[in-house]
């Protein structure tokens, strides 16, 4: 799948990484993703644990063809966004 990511035009870098993602944690959760919903206009929001065991949240919008994601960004998913998905990840069915 080719990868592209949003780069911040101040800093040159995908804007993810000013949450503290890394790319790595950002290709783990597109591969294996908890969770995959629809966000706002064509996006999706994808969440999934990193190898270190936090969870991410990544924005990213998928090419129509299926061969291509942009990803606009990705953050760590704490607080109360964090206690929800884990009671919706205990609720039959879900992964």
């Amino acid at each position: 799948m080719n990868v592209r990511f949003y780069i911040d035009v101040d800093t040159g870098l995908p804007h993810f990484e000013q949450h503290g993602v890394t790319e790595a944690e950002v290709l783990r959760v597109l591969d294996t993703p908890t969770e995959n919903r629809p966000g706002s206009g064509d996006s999706r929001i994808l969440i999934g644990r990193a190898s270190g065991g936090r969870f991410i949240r990544v924005v990213a919008s998928f090419d129509e063809d299926g061969e291509g994601v942009f990803v606009i960004t990705a953050f760590e998913v704490v607080g109360k966004p964090l206690r929800a998905l884990r009671r919706r990840m205990k609720r039959p069915g879900q992964s």
